[in-house]
């Protein structure tokens, strides 16, 4: 019995010393505002997105990787979006 009530005191010290302040002291708890607002991602971001996917599966379907293609679908299903992600991001970074 000993081991459920050493749980018990461990919850009610939690609970004194978190949680009750908090009732006590009457004013909301602040949430920490983002420093940056979330934008909505533009029609030419989704496109980039489904296309990301899309591409590596149907360049699967073609090349067979698992038929001994692996080296010749890594350079042309996953290196191509690979390279135009990192392009993208550079682009981004250069405009802000």
């Amino acid at each position: 019995m000993t081991g459920i009530s050493e749980i018990l005191v461990l919850v009610l010290l939690i609970t004194c010393i978190l949680i009750l302040p908090r009732l006590l002291k009457g004013e909301p708890a602040r949430k920490v505002a983002s420093s940056k607002k979330i934008t909505k991602l533009g029609a030419k971001t989704r496109f980039s997105i489904i296309l990301t996917i899309i591409y590596p599966v149907v360049m699967a379907l073609y090349l067979k990787p698992w038929n001994d293609n692996f080296i010749v679908y890594i350079s042309y299903g996953i290196l191509p979006v690979f390279l135009c992600w990192s392009i993208v991001w550079v682009l981004s970074g250069k405009k802000r």
